[in-house]
């Protein structure tokens, strides 16, 4: 049975020397922990189960890695036990991206003007349009 909510698209970022796609692939799933910036929570607590998401390295590369989706929905953070004001997701890796899309890429694309990863650089997790996923997905998959 098919769920009638659509699905929504998320970016995810990560330093790759603190928490990598490889690694993350190598784990097979990972709890989305550590966020402590309130927008970036609200951001986790409104994905879904399936919900798509896009594995950003942040500082060193600077490009859009993979595709993951989100296995668990929002629960307390078990890394702050005394404090019930964040939350996690679990995320399961989908695939490696043929193609890494570098941000001057992403800058570059006149359809990703309004990206919030370009917008609000300083979030770890955005919400991002089916437009916009699409045109990553593009960008990634371009011979």
């Amino acid at each position: 049975m098919q769920s009638s909510n659509p699905l929504n698209y998320w970016l995810v970022k990560s330093e790759p020397d603190a928490y990598s796609w490889d690694h993350f692939v190598k784990q097979g799933k990972a709890v989305w922990d550590g966020v402590r910036n309130y927008q970036a929570r609200n951001n986790l607590a409104s994905m879904r189960v399936g919900d798509q998401v896009l594995f950003y390295h942040s500082v060193t590369g600077k490009e859009v890695v993979g595709l993951a989706r989100v296995c668990c929905e929002s629960y307390p953070d078990p890394t702050v036990p005394d404090d019930p004001r964040w939350v996690v997701v679990e995320l399961e890796p989908v695939t490696a991206f043929p193609k890494r899309v570098s941000l001057q890429q992403l800058k570059a694309e006149p359809l990703l003007q309004n990206l919030a990863l370009i917008r609000q650089s300083r979030l770890s997790v955005v919400p991002v349009s089916p437009n916009e996923f699409e045109c990553i997905l593009a960008l990634a998959h371009a011979t």
